[in-house]
């Protein structure tokens, strides 16, 4: 079981200090979600991406174990860099990095604030808090992730996918899987990647960890945080940054 973040060389430094993963299996190219995901890029360890949701102009949504601090973190999307600064970086107080070997509760949720709005092209996803989770409630997820994971070279392209909802059901967790139950499912580079919810024009929940079969990372099982119960925390830090 790994934690996703994402690209070639990115595969192995991150996926050594996090959980989770890209869209391997039969996942289809969608650039349909393109004006609301960017890659986040860890400088600090060479070229480790993840994916990042917009939230609003100037704040992402990801996964905490994808963020570092501001100064190490670039935006970056498959057409160049963005040249945005990042200004300011918020993980949610109950993230615990260790948390796979220790096995606390950790909500696995970071917020990025930008020094300047994105671009017009990227347009804000709005939070489904009320999204019903149950066996079998389908969500789309989408990222920038490997969707080969024995090939670094095939991240960088996104792709998104139809999961199903899985028992246990949790106040904290959505666990997904391939209603096919053929290979479909989130792998490195996708972690901070989207649970959309309502056809996809909703965002409920945040990819952070994955797990495959025989040996493998990616495939099997997607694992992403709820955004309804942690509603206070993204609400209030937006209303710290002086941001709607």
């Amino acid at each position: 079981m790994k934690r996703m973040s994402m690209i070639a060389a990115a595969s192995a430094s991150l996926l050594a200090a996090s959980p989770a993963q890209a869209i391997v299996g039969a996942a289809v190219p969608d650039e349909s979600f393109a004006p609301h995901l960017v890659m986040l890029l860890k400088a600090a360890r060479g070229s480790a991406f993840c994916t990042a949701v917009v939230i609003a102009r100037n704040v992402l949504l990801t996964a905490a174990h994808c963020v570092d601090k501001p100064e190490n973190l670039r935006i970056y999307w498959p057409g160049g860099d963005l040249n945005r600064e990042v200004r300011a970086v918020v993980t949610h107080p109950l993230y615990r990095a260790d948390a796979p070997k220790t096995r606390e509760v950790s909500i696995d949720l970071a917020l990025v604030r930008t020094a300047e709005p994105l671009p017009a092209r990227f347009q804000p996803v709005p939070i489904d808090w009320e999204a019903r989770i149950e066996p079998g409630t389908g969500f789309r997820i989408a990222g920038y992730g490997l969707t080969n994971e024995d090939d670094p070279k095939t991240a960088g392209k996104l792709h998104a996918a139809r999961l199903v909802v899985r028992e246990p059901i949790s106040r904290i967790l959505i666990w997904a899987i391939d209603p096919a139950r053929k290979g479909l499912g989130a792998c490195v580079g996708d972690s901070g990647g989207p649970f959309f919810s309502n056809e996809g024009r909703m965002l409920a929940g945040i990819i952070v960890w994955s797990a495959g079969v025989n040996r493998k990372n990616c495939g099997d099982l997607t694992q992403g945080v709820r955004l309804g119960p942690q509603r206070d925390f993204i609400e209030k830090t937006l209303r710290d940054w002086g941001t709607r």
